[in-house]
């Protein structure tokens, strides 16, 4: 056949290879718009990388809300652009409440090469805070359990830990008992919470409180409700002779047990059945709403330490509608618990200090160095919830045995109705308080 010849169709491959190069084109325009293209130099930052750890599941002490409000903190962020565009990623651990995990998860911190421990709980520093001290990584935010939070010059507590809990108890107990019992955990961290609570007693020139000790995994505490009783002085002083519903007038008890004054308190209600009333209290992490909520009208009255504004204070709006929108109806996280209540203060820190850096590499050096120096003269916002937050040398409060507290503030609550309330208005400074403790023997 002669004449022209029909001009051949493109191959297949060539066409394909357009599409995908005019369909780059046009998504890489498009997300300019933004922002620049994901995985490019300009605009792209390397995630920031921390982790929440705390015990779950034990015989003992478990704050599992800590690391899921970590979690929720972090899908919250993400959401909004993370923190000047740097996503956050929240690694968390388990520390099984034990020596051997909580140093499990120290090493873990570090093989992440995570740039701060952020909010989390743990008796064990000697576990894992020499860990984190050697590679110079910030522990921010620690629920404030043992020395090493408030020795080591990496760790930024947001609150007074258990000290100022126990110096504010026992100023409130102060203004309406004669003789306190103290019933507290045969721990290491237990040893030194008669001191402290006899600093806010002696201030009032009342005798030191009655030390009772009791096993911190135990599920009954019969005898420790006795000797509780003996040594506020209900007992035997008034017992045969007052009427049942009686008050002991002067006498306290007061128990600081963590998730097992529960069952302190059961077997106290059992004991005093037949006796004199008499005052009863606590410290916030021992006694919280779901507590009182859970034991009916068994606590009304009880006169409660705590670090924060109460749960239902306006303050704690912007927490309650990140864990609302972002926790999935994960039931772990109680927003009047104060180990959710700590993390949410503690990743607000992490927060600013980050957004603080602007473009600059964010490591465990850099943030430590915000963090040392603060942010200006004011310090670190937590929206009210605490005061404003620095750690400078300036800062630290001549406490024996506690040099990195800055933090002394406490607020007095009460059941009311059914209720944790506040007693007085906004914060108690303890700090003149620890300062004045007397030498223990």
């Amino acid at each position: 056949m002669t004449g022209r010849r029909r001009p051949s169709s493109p191959r297949p491959y060539k066409r394909v290879a357009t599409i995908i190069a005019v369909a780059t084109a046009v998504c890489a325009t498009a997300l300019t718009a933004f922002g620049a293209l994901p995985g490019s130099s300009e605009g792209s930052e390397k995630p920031v990388v921390v982790m929440t750890w705390a015990p779950e599941g034990t015989k003992a002490t478990n704050v599992p809300g800590m690391p899921a409000m970590a979690k929720a903190y972090s899908r919250w962020i993400n959401h909004h652009g993370g923190i000047n565009g740097r996503e956050l990623q929240v690694l968390t651990c388990n520390d099984h409440n034990d020596t051997v995990n909580a140093g499990r998860c120290a090493r873990r911190a570090l093989a992440h090469d995570v740039v701060a421990v952020v909010g989390s709980y743990s008796q064990h520093g000697r576990s894992f805070m020499s860990q984190l001290e050697a590679e110079g990584i910030p522990y921010i935010g620690g629920y404030g359990v043992t020395d090493e939070e408030f020795t080591s010059p990496l760790s930024y507590p947001v609150n007074g830990g258990v000290a100022t809990l126990l110096a504010g108890n026992g100023r409130q107990l102060a203004r309406s008992c004669q003789k306190v019992s103290l019933v507290r955990p045969d721990t290491l961290a237990g040893d030194q919470m008669p001191s402290l609570l006899d600093a806010g007693l002696t201030q009032a020139r009342l005798r030191a409180a009655h030390d009772v000790r009791a096993a911190e995994d135990a599920t009954e505490y019969t005898a420790q409700a006795q000797q509780a009783l003996e040594g506020a002085g209900a007992i035997p002083a008034l017992y045969g002779t007052a009427r049942y519903g009686a008050r002991a007038e002067g006498a306290c008890v007061t128990a600081a047990l963590g998730d097992r004054t529960d069952a302190f308190f059961d077997s106290f209600r059992r004991v005093q059945a037949d006796k004199p009333r008499v005052r009863i209290a606590s410290v916030l992490g021992s006694v919280q709403q779901s507590l009182v909520t859970r034991t009916g009208d068994k606590l009304e009255g009880a006169s409660v330490t705590g670090w924060y504004p109460v749960a239902s204070d306006p303050r704690w709006a912007p927490m309650r509608k990140v864990i609302n929108d972002h926790a999935f109806g994960d039931n772990r996280i109680d927003p009047a618990d104060p180990g959710v209540q700590t993390t949410w203060i503690a990743y607000t820190v992490l927060r600013k200090a980050v957004e603080s850096l602007g473009s600059g590499d964010v490591t465990a050096q850099s943030v430590r160095r915000v963090l040392d120096g603060g942010i200006g003269e004011e310090g670190f916002d937590t929206g009210g919830l605490t005061p404003k937050l620095s750690w400078r040398y300036e800062d630290m409060l001549a406490v024996r045995g506690f040099p990195r507290i800055t933090n002394a503030m406490v607020t007095y609550q009460e059941v009311r109705d059914g209720r944790l309330a506040s007693v007085g208005k906004g914060f108690v400074n303890v700090a003149r308080t620890l300062e004045q403790r007397p030498e223990e023997d």
